[in-house]
């Protein structure tokens, strides 16, 4: 039961965190926000209401600032991890579009898969290795409908997409000694909030000409939808690794792409040819071999709770 609910909350927070990227892709063109002010604006307001809802919960939000190997284990994951692994996304959306940036994130379960085999000391699992290759031939029939020399993503998204792959990979390898210590929520709100504020001052966000278009009902709609579905997404995310595995987490998160497919087919008009579509296809395949594959992940000790 536990794996299961592992499962569910990858799955369910993947499928949130897929819709955010079409509304990403959205705000970028039809707006003049960019990405660093889109993202302090994300990041503060979610992490300020996060980590407020715990106050007034009476949830001891600053304890774990008292200890310095937490304190900096924070700020570490804040930096690289939160807002990494945000701002690589948004970059890589930028550079190309909401699907292409949802796929190429899954560089990431390589480098999951390497970095825990080469800890491990051995050969990852055969089921996750016919995962990891099932999911990514579907990942590359989607981009390239089956033909590499038609793959049209520019050089800037690639690296974007690199980039995403390995903060992805630290976002989630990263806090698990935090998340066995404290709620899942108090590090998700405080994360999003100090890399907020750290991007923010880096680009002196108070100058900006952008919050104008805040007066636009329709943008603070996006970005409250934005904010809501991405912090879900999040939270899902790391809860999700009290049941399975890093490299499960990562291949599951596949469903991804799917959902930024499913919307940008309905919002944009982006229709699918009956190659990408046999991707799809491969992508549930191994995505449900995987779930099923595993042995059943020991459930950790009892974490702090809100």
């Amino acid at each position: 039961m536990s794996r299961l609910n592992g499962i569910l909350m990858i799955i369910i927070g993947s499928v949130l965190w897929g819709i955010t990227g079409p509304i990403i892709e959205w705000i970028l063109v039809h707006t003049n926000i960019s990405v660093s002010f889109l993202l302090t604006i994300r990041l503060i307001v979610a992490g300020t209401c996060l980590l407020a809802f715990l106050f007034f919960r009476k949830v001891k939000i600053f304890d774990v600032w008292k200890t310095a190997s937490y304190r900096n284990q924070l700020v570490l994951f804040s930096i690289f991890g939160m807002l990494g692994i945000q701002y690589t996304f948004v970059g890589a959306i930028e550079a190309s579009d909401a699907v292409v940036a949802t796929l190429l994130q899954f560089s990431a379960p390589i480098f999951i898969a390497i970095y825990v085999s080469l800890t491990n000391k051995k050969f990852p699992p055969r089921y996750q290795v016919v995962g990891i290759t099932g999911t990514l031939a579907g990942l590359f029939l989607l981009l390239t409908n089956g033909s590499i020399s038609s793959l049209l993503v520019s050089k800037e998204a690639l690296l974007w997409g690199m980039a995403l792959g390995l903060t992805y990979s630290f976002y989630t390898l990263y806090p698990s000694r935090l998340m066995k210590e404290w709620s899942i929520l108090i590090i998700v709100g405080w994360a999003m909030l100090i890399g907020g504020i750290v991007l923010g001052v880096a680009n002196q966000v108070w100058k900006s000409n952008e919050w104008a278009t805040l007066a636009d009902s329709n943008v603070v709609l996006m970005i409250t939808i934005l904010i809501f579905f991405g912090t879900i997404a999040f939270v899902l995310f790391l809860s999700s690794m009290k049941y399975i595995s890093a490299v499960e987490t990562s291949i599951l998160s596949s469903v991804e792409p799917l959902s930024a497919m499913i919307v940008s087919v309905i919002w944009f008009g982006t229709m699918l040819q009956s190659v990408q579509l046999f991707g799809v296809l491969l992508m549930i395949i191994f995505v449900t071999w995987l779930s099923v594959g595993g042995k059943k992940a020991p459930v950790p000790e009892k974490t702090t709770s809100i």
